[in-house]
């Protein structure tokens, strides 16, 4: 099945207040039961008072909680090479951040860190920890993150939030890692259902373990990995904007590519000179 056919093309089905209702699996007393809402939920969106967080999907969000520097760092961090020191930007400065950004003089922006909260399904985490590691090794890079998780071995994850989508993608035929901007048809919502009555039996099951002395590090074997989990992630500049780029692409799993969208809206406000010659692009 298809968007209906005034749907923009980017976007997809499920995230349409025309197209199709959706499921949202809530807890009381750690059992999951299941509500329907005539609308899907808003895969991203601004609290109210609140713009240092965008909410993502149903249960996840992200929060800027800190930052160090901005757009003049970058700029005194390579001027001080001549000696130099500015306080204030101006036209040359914004000519030498393309500078350093178009001939990948990576350092200056390595100086500029900002920190986060997430809070992510758990296959989103583990692909953006892939992501973390994996540059750690890549040439030109460096070792410039700091993560800290929430630990299942500590916490009981019996009131942890699940994640339901609004819908079901189908595989793409010619690309194994990806799917399609087109859903499985589940008009009567069975398979979703099922989906959901899976989460409720595997978090019955993590209780009872628990309850029966089952170690905590054991008992989280039976979780799926649709179970959100937290965690405070602090990088450079320059390494988030290689996450953004390679995360907001279209080759990109959907649900990662808004938690990098979300990630987007946060930074540039804070260092909108190097965000956009990092990126090749001109401010707005």
């Amino acid at each position: 099945m298809k968007p209906h056919e005034g749907h923009a093309i980017d976007r997809p089905p499920w995230d349409c207040v025309h197209c199709k209702g959706t499921l949202h699996l809530n807890r009381l007393g750690g059992i999951a039961t299941v509500t329907t809402a005539t609308t899907p939920h808003a895969e991203i969106a601004t609290p109210a008072g609140d713009n240092r967080t965008r909410t993502v999907l149903d249960h996840g969000f992200v929060t800027l909680i800190d930052t160090l520097g901005g757009d003049l760092t970058v700029v005194n961090s390579a001027r001080v090479s001549f000696g130099k020191r500015k306080t204030e930007l101006d036209d040359k400065d914004a000519k030498l951040i393309n500078y350093l950004a178009k001939h990948q003089h990576w350092s200056p922006f390595r100086h500029v860190q900002l920190q986060f909260h997430c809070k992510v399904p758990e296959f989103v985490a583990r692909q953006w920890y892939k992501h973390v590691v994996g540059i750690a090794y890549s040439e030109g890079a460096s070792i410039d993150h700091a993560w800290n998780e929430v630990s299942m071995r500590y916490v009981n994850a019996s009131e942890f939030d699940l994640y339901v989508p609004n819908g079901f993608r189908q595989q793409s035929d010619d690309n194994k890692q990806a799917s399609l901007n087109e859903w499985v048809d589940d008009p009567q919502g069975l398979l979703r259902q099922a989906y959901v009555d899976h989460c409720r039996k595997a978090l019955t099951l993590y209780q009872k373990l628990v309850e029966s002395g089952v170690a905590r590090e054991q008992a989280r074997g039976v979780l799926p990995l649709n179970i959100y989990t937290e965690f405070y992630w602090t990088a450079s500049l320059q390494a988030l904007v290689n996450f953004i780029q390679l995360r907001t692409h279209p080759g990109a799993q959907y649900e990662i590519r808004l938690f990098a969208e979300a990630l987007q809206q946060l930074i540039e406000p804070v260092v909108p000179m190097s965000y956009h010659a990092l990126l090749g692009q001109a401010p707005a």
